[in-house]
């Protein structure tokens, strides 16, 4: 079934698809007017803190893929395996390859001021007017400006982003997947290359970066050792894929008109437009927004949003504290509270890192002058509706900084399956939602594979596999807008309008 001598057939492939919280192992058929996503293992990602600071579990996670790949095997080997990660975080390797300490989580306080050390001439302006990247305290280059404070450093040899350190850990092989590239402030977005002139600058060593791919390439094929440990035959071809989770997930948006908004709804909200060329305005910089490259040279425009991440948060505190409650007792709970009771901005700073996130929200809501939620019902409204409105805002900056009028939402990721979110989404926005799928990321990245074996024709033909074959629903706005438009004016966000 998985031969590639008949693209005709259908094909079996893997995607080992790792977010913030969990890893899985997916793997998809794909063929003629087929698509079918089972999901092989899941496991959990669980940051370590050691003495140092906050660490991914880089060995357990990589033993996840191991096993996964192993039971996604049982059924018969896939035609080839692709990997996408979350971004900016990465491995350095010595000289003979090694990886040197374990990576360190982007919510580590190591990051915190560095980006006001840069040197002169990499100022946040200079900045932008190359790489089109949205100031994030975590982002990769500022990352570095800390690490090479540290004795490691002077050992390091090459970088790899996280999705190419574990296809190194797979196949062997040095590259820098692009789309994952794109977002850590050293790559150029118009020539969508890594910028040789900012990396001088900034005084770090041009060897540390390899040479780019593109989803679609082949990233090598599994180590002897590697099929030994998860059944597979020696040989299996890795493709490289969208290796930022984002970029799959944009690339599997069920979009058939070309007019269309998205948000990656996930522990991040990434909010944008799909565009042609990067928007390098000064009015786009002061926006935060970011130029990070998508599918055939696509730029993702959009916003990173704190997500359900403050929803997480707090039910870790809740389930700390007495019996859990499941998130359908917790959304109903949500949907009989009063409406816009309190909101906050999701990207205060108070909300990146881990920690008591019902209290961090007591806590902003006193210092803007508003009464916090009695109970968790009116916490998870909270953060729905502050979500729903950080969606509008988003897109409707994004569309002005853009030219462009999009005419539908497509919400995909984890966050399709709120009904709540999705319909206040639609309810803000005054565009109707589609959501779905939820699994984007994984068939993503997989329909990204079957492109490398003829299965699937361009990005169009790929979009429309998915909206012909995934469960989708649909929210079509309600009311007129403007009990959004008073609770919007709370945050500060802009002025009630004058006819409110």
């Amino acid at each position: 079934m998985n031969s590639l001598d008949n693209p005709a057939r259908d094909a079996v492939f893997a995607a080992v698809d790792l977010g913030a919280t969990s890893g899985r192992v997916m793997t998809g058929r794909v063929g003629p007017g087929t698509l079918v996503l089972t999901e092989a293992h899941r496991f959990a990602n669980t940051p370590v803190r050691l003495p140092d600071g906050l660490h991914w579990d880089v060995l357990a996670l990589y033993q996840g893929i191991l096993d996964g790949l192993r039971a996604a095997g049982r059924s018969g080997p896939p035609a080839s395996i692709g990997i996408d990660t979350w971004a900016v975080d990465y491995g350095l390797l010595d000289a003979d390859g090694a990886l040197l300490g374990v990576p360190f989580h982007y919510r580590d306080g190591r990051n915190n001021g560095m980006s006001e050390r840069l040197p002169d001439g990499c100022g946040a302006a200079e900045l932008y007017a190359v790489t089109g990247l949205q100031h994030l305290p975590f982002n990769t280059v500022f990352q570095l400006l800390a690490h090479r404070a540290t004795v490691q450093w002077e050992s390091a040899r090459t970088l790899l982003l996280m999705p190419d350190l574990l296809v190194h850990w797979l196949t062997g092989s040095v590259g820098a997947e692009i789309t994952n590239a794109s977002t850590t402030g050293l790559f150029d977005a118009r020539s969508g290359g890594w910028s040789d002139e900012l990396i001088g600058r900034l005084g770090l060593a041009r060897s540390l970066f390899p040479p780019l791919r593109e989803p679609g390439d082949p990233a090598g094929k599994l180590l002897a050792h590697v099929a030994d440990a998860t059944g597979l035959p020696a040989g299996t071809p890795v493709t490289t894929v969208a290796s930022h989770d984002t970029a799959s997930a944009v690339a599997a948006v069920p979009a058939t008109q070309p007019d269309f908004a998205y948000i990656s709804c996930g522990t991040w909200s990434l909010a944008g437009l799909e565009l042609d060329a990067p928007v390098l305005s000064e009015e786009s910089r002061a926006a935060n927004f970011t130029n990070e490259r998508g599918v055939d040279g696509t730029v993702r425009y959009l916003r990173n949003i704190m997500g359900m991440w403050l929803l997480e948060e707090c039910r870790r505190v809740w389930d700390r504290e007495g019996p859990a409650l499941g998130l359908a007792g917790l959304l109903a709970d949500a949907a009989a509270a009063g409406p816009f009771a309190a909101v906050i901005d999701p990207d205060d700073e108070a909300f990146l890192a881990p920690g008591d996130m019902p209290s961090r929200i007591d806590a902003y809501l006193r210092r803007t002058g508003q009464t916090p939620p009695g109970t968790r019902g009116g916490y998870v409204r909270c953060v729905l509706e502050s979500l729903a409105l950080a969606h509008r805002r988003t897109l409707r900056r994004a569309a002005e900084l853009a030219g462009r009028e999009p005419t539908r939402i497509h919400l995909v990721g984890g966050g399709s399956r709120n009904e709540l979110l999705c319909q206040w989404t639609a309810d803000a926005s005054g565009l109707p939602v589609t959501a779905g799928p939820a699994e984007a990321t994984a068939l993503g990245n997989i329909l990204l594979q079957a492109r490398t074996h003829g299965l699937v024709g361009d990005l169009a033909g790929l979009r429309r596999l998915v909206a012909s074959t995934q469960e989708l629903r649909h929210y079509e706005p309600r009311g007129d807008g403007r009990d959004w438009d008073r609770a919007e004016a709370r945050i500060g966000a802009g002025p009630v309008p004058a006819d409110v």
